[in-house]
C-alpha cells in the first residue's frame, strides 16, 4: 500500500482519492450555490423552511461521520463504504433536478449529505493508512487542496452554464451528475484497500461517550454554541442576492469564498503552528462576529464581494485548526470518540441554527440573522478566552507541582 507506484510525488491512493474528492466537489458546488435561488424564485419556499432543509441535510452528514468512522473500524472496511458514500451523494442529482417542491428538494439534500456522512471516516482512513507517518500532513494538505479546488471549478462551470442556458437551473442540476460519475469510477477503478482481518469481538472499538476532563468538554460546548450562529451559507448568498448582486453573478461570489479558503488554509495552518492554535482560533471567532455584522449592514454589492473573502479567510482559519486543537486536549486512545463527539455536537447545531436564521430573516429582518451569528461569535470568542486562561493556569500548577 505504501511503496507502490507515485503520481506526481504522491501513492496511488493518495492521488486518486485527491481526484475523487476535486471531481465530487465540482458536482456539489455546481448546485449548492444556486439552491437558495431554486428554492425561492421557482419553488416560492419561504425562508423558515430553507433554513429547516439545510439544518436536517448537514446535521444529517455530521451524525453519520461518527456512525461510519465507527463502523468502518469494526468492519475494516473501507473503499466499499467510501464508494457507496459517492454514489449517493451523485444519486440525489436527478432528485434535485426534477424536485416540483420543498420536500424533493430536501430528499435531494438530505441524499446527498448521507453521502457525505457515509465516506469521509473511511476516506481519510485511507489517505492514513496509505501514507507513511512522515508525510501525513503533506498528504492530507494536497487532500484539502484538491477538495478546495473543486469548489473554485464547480461555481465557476455553474456561473458559465447559467449564461448558456438562460438560468435554468435543471439543467445544470442534471449536469452535475457528470462529475459525479467521475468520482465514482475512479473509486472503482483506482482505489486500492489492504484487506484486514477482522479483530476478535474484545479487540473491537467500542463507541463511548467517556474519559473527557473539562478541557474537552468546555471546548466542545464552545464550538456548539458557535455553531448556533453559524447558519447555513444559503443565507448569505441570499443576502448578497437582496444587496442587488444578480442570479448570473452569484456563483462568482462564491468562487471567491473558496478562492481565498483554498489559498488561505495552508499559511493559516502554518501559523497556527508558529503561534500557537488557540490564538488563531480565537482570531476566526472575532472576525466571524465582524463579518457577520458586516452582512447585518452592508449596503452596496462592492461589501459583499469583501465579505465573502473575509468568510474564506474565517474558514481557513478555523474549519482544520479547531479539530488541531482538539487534537492536543484528549487522551490518546479516545482521539476517534472525541472527534465523533465534537462532529455530531457541532452538525446537531446546525439544524436549531438554520431555523433561527430562517425564523429571523422572515419575522424580524434579514440583517437579525446575522446580528444573531455576531453576537453567539463574540460570547464564544469571550469564553474560549477564559477556557484559554484556565488551560494556561492549569498548566503551571502541574508545572509547579511536578
Amino acid at each position: 500500500m505504501r511503496n507502490g507506484k507515485t503520481f506526481f510525488g504522491f501513492g496511488r491512493n493518495v492521488f486518486f482519492t485527491g481526484l475523487v474528492s476535486f471531481f465530487m466537489d465540482v458536482s456539489s458546488e455546481m448546485i449548492y450555490p444556486l439552491v437558495p435561488l431554486f428554492l425561492t424564485s421557482v419553488l416560492g419556499v419561504n425562508m423558515s423552511m430553507i433554513g429547516l432543509i439545510e439544518g436536517i441535510a448537514e446535521s444529517t452528514a455530521s451524525l453519520l461521520k461518527v456512525f461510519s468512522g465507527w463502523f468502518s473500524d469494526r468492519t475494516r472496511q473501507r473503499k466499499n463504504l467510501m464508494l457507496a458514500g459517492y454514489t449517493i451523494s451523485t444519486l440525489s442529482r436527478p432528485i434535485m433536478a426534477l424536485a416540483g417542491s420543498w420536500q424533493q428538494v430536501l430528499s435531494s439534500r438530505l441524499t446527498d449529505r448521507m453521502g457525505k456522512g457515509i465516506r469521509t471516516a473511511p476516506r481519510d482512513a485511507i489517505i492514513a493508512e496509505s501514507t507513511q507517518a512522515t508525510h501525513l500532513g503533506r498528504a492530507f494538505s494536497f487532500h484539502r487542496a484538491m477538495d478546495t479546488l473543486g469548489a473554485v471549478v464547480g461555481p465557476a462551470i455553474a456561473f458559465f452554464l447559467l449564461g448558456i442556458f438562460n438560468n435554468d437551473y435543471r439543467t445544470i442540476f442534471w449536469l452535475s451528475m457528470v462529475p459525479g460519475v467521475i468520482a465514482v469510477i475512479l473509486i472503482i477503478l483506482f482505489i486500492e484497500e489492504k484487506k484486514k482481518q477482522v479483530t476478535s469481538q474484545k479487540e473491537r472499538p467500542r463507541l463511548t461517550f467517556k474519559h473527557f476532563d473539562w478541557k474537552v468538554k468546555f471546548f466542545i460546548m464552545i464550538s456548539t454554541l458557535f455553531a448556533l450562529g453559524n447558519s447555513s451559507d444559503a443565507f448569505l448568498i441570499l443576502r448578497a442576492q437582496q444587496v442587488g448582486i444578480p442570479a448570473l453573478t452569484i456563483p462568482v461570489v462564491y468562487l471567491v469564498f473558496n478562492l481565498v479558503y483554498s489559498m488561505s488554509a495552508i499559511p493559516a495552518g502554518m501559523a497556527a503552528d508558529k503561534f500557537g492554535k488557540k490564538r488563531i482560533i480565537l482570531l476566526g471567532f472575532v472576525l466571524f462576529a465582524g463579518l457577520y455584522y458586516g452582512f447585518a449592514v452592508v449596503k452596496n454589492v462592492s461589501a459583499i464581494w469583501v465579505l465573502f473573502g473575509l468568510y474564506g479567510l474565517f474558514m481557513a482559519l478555523t474549519e482544520g485548526i479547531q479539530k488541531a486543537f482538539l487534537a492536543t486536549i484528549i487522551p490518546p486512545d479516545f482521539k476517534a470518540t472525541a472527534f465523533g463527539v465534537y462532529a455530531a455536537a457541532v452538525g446537531l447545531a446546525m439544524l436549531p441554527a438554520s431555523l433561527i436564521a430562517g425564523w429571523l430573516w422572515e419575522h424580524v429582518s434579514p440583517a437579525a440573522t446575522f446580528y444573531f451569528g455576531a453576537a453567539t461569535a463574540t460570547l464564544s470568542a469571550l469564553l474560549f478566552i477564559v477556557l484559554m486562561f484556565q488551560i494556561r493556569a492549569s498548566q503551571g500548577l502541574t508545572a509547579r507541582t511536578s
